[in-house]
């Protein structure tokens, strides 16, 4: 089977770029080690039982810990959480610190963040170099108040509220 996907690359990621996204941390312990990774493939699918997924690659640091333990948390993060979000994203030891805590079912739990589920791991579907990971809610936390942070054009940001009122 042939390719086509490469002229379109480029709008691809054009595309994406022009498509805001909540920005989250996953986080993981394996093998008595944290893991965790900055997303913004993060998405509810259920709320009945309380479901979400995420994407990432397989070729990750981090794909060897989600692909093999049972518990993993989300974070979501709130605009004073921009260095957290960056820390994540980019390599180095990003547990070093404390920032940080062990949590229910041995799962890192970020401090300070908007929020943090944990949960345990329904179902892990590869494709290619990627994998979409089903994760069902057993516990979580709601933080404080304020503006999610985002990720857009290849920057992170925040809402703007519009004049229209619903």
């Amino acid at each position: 089977m042939t390719d086509n996907s490469e002229p379109f690359e480029q709008t691809f990621r054009e595309m994406f770029r022009r498509h805001a996204a909540g920005v989250a941390i996953i986080t993981v312990n394996y093998q008595d080690e944290p893991y965790g990774f900055t997303a913004t493939s993060v998405a509810s699918l259920s709320a009945k039982p309380p479901r979400f997924t995420f994407n990432m690659a397989r070729s990750s640091r981090s794909w060897p810990a989600v692909a093999n333990t049972q518990y993993l948390g989300v974070h979501m993060l709130g605009l004073e959480n921009q260095e957290l979000a960056a820390r994540f994203a980019r390599p180095g030891n990003r547990f070093e610190g404390n920032h940080w805590e062990t949590g229910p079912h041995g799962v890192p739990i970020l401090k300070d963040v908007a929020g943090w589920l944990i949960g345990e791991v329904q179902m892990r579907l590869s494709f290619e170099n990627n994998a979409v990971v089903v994760v069902q809610v057993v516990d979580g936390q709601v933080g404080g108040e304020g503006s999610p942070l985002l990720y857009h054009g290849g920057a992170y940001g925040q809402p703007v509220p519009l004049d229209y009122e619903i």
